[in-house]
């Protein structure tokens, strides 16, 4: 199913007319245009995306990724609705975002193939938790993400999830959030040591922040102001094979503007290690409203180094999920 027929089966007429307006207009805008199959120039993969994000629907999910300039989606599921102390008693239910789970994502795949690939999910603590992962993992699964779950990072149930992923030859992907979502970051480096087989994606305001060897104050979740190198998240990327970084969000923007003079060393030192994702839930998939399309703006500013930038956009995410 080409994207035309797609747009067509999964909306309105109207709304099919709309969307396909947008991704016109896209090809005007630089930094967002839409890549056909004959501009292989720049291609990009988009690590970091969700089915459902605030209420969005699958054909905006489309027209948002194509107006971006996205060639290929990973779709991060939702565990399980649950009421527990590890979901804040149903507050991270959809990833706190109303982001839909393991059976949505792999629809959308299959519905898209080539477009979209599909990671697997489920709350590291719920009954079953492994087996409902493992299952995901058999169908095409090709990450377990987004975890985002309030956890101790060495818990024995994420633990088990580490071997799981190792198990699979799949990277995990961690939404690190101060005293919300997967608690000690500073010991983190035991669990990269204790599990060299196991592929972690680092993500999210804690994981970004910490870019900053002066960041002390864990509370604040978007720092701004100059950055000195060798922050826990620069040493996890620099002395661990098994580290990468997730570039999404607006922890990861903020990390690229805040002090660009060091995000241009900080990208071109870890080249090998970053992966371009976006994690936007809007609907317009350029300029001002869309975070992910100013982060690819911003790459491309920062970046003049088209080698650097291939691996950024494309080429460490092949790598890193085997896709």
């Amino acid at each position: 199913m080409n994207m035309e027929q797609g747009l067509r089966k999964s909306g309105s007429r109207r709304r099919f007319i709309v969307q396909i307006g947008a991704m016109a207009a896209a090809a005007t805008v630089p930094g967002c245009r839409l890549l056909d199959k004959g501009d292989i120039s720049e291609r990009i993969i988009d690590i970091h995306q969700h089915a459902g994000y605030s209420g969005r629907s699958d054909e905006e999910l489309l027209a948002h990724q194509a107006t971006m300039g996205v060639t290929r989606t990973i779709l991060l599921p939702a565990g399980r609705p649950m009421n527990s102390e590890s979901t804040h008693q149903a507050v991270s239910n959809g990833l706190q975002a109303q982001c839909l789970g393991n059976e949505a994502c792999r629809a959308i795949s299959l519905r898209h193939p080539g477009r979209f690939l599909f990671a697997a999910n489920e709350v590291p603590d719920a009954p079953g938790a492994v087996g409902e992962i493992e299952k995901y993992l058999k169908l095409g699964g090709v990450a377990i993400a987004e975890q985002k779950f309030g956890l101790e990072c060495d818990a024995p149930e994420m633990q088990r999830l580490y071997v799981l992923a190792a198990d699979y030859n799949v990277p995990i992907l961690m939404h690190w959030q101060h005293e919300m979502y997967n608690y000690g970051f500073d010991r983190f480096h035991r669990m990269l040591e204790k599990h060299p087989r196991t592929r972690f994606i680092g993500h999210a305001q804690t994981w970004w922040a910490n870019v900053d060897q002066n960041h002390t104050n864990q509370k604040e979740l978007y720092p701004k102001g100059p950055v000195t190198p060798g922050g826990w998240t620069d040493v996890y990327l620099r002395d661990y094979p098994n580290m990468y970084g997730d570039l999404s969000a607006g922890s990861g923007l903020n990390s690229l503007t805040r002090d660009e003079g060091r995000a241009v060393e900080f990208l071109t030192r870890h080249q090998d290690k970053l992966l371009y994702g976006s994690d936007c839930n809007d609907r317009a998939g350029w300029g001002d409203a869309c975070q992910g399309a100013q982060t690819i703006a911003t790459v491309r500013r920062l970046v003049p180094d088209l080698k650097i930038r291939a691996k950024i956009f494309e080429g460490n995410a092949r790598r890193v999920f085997r896709i």
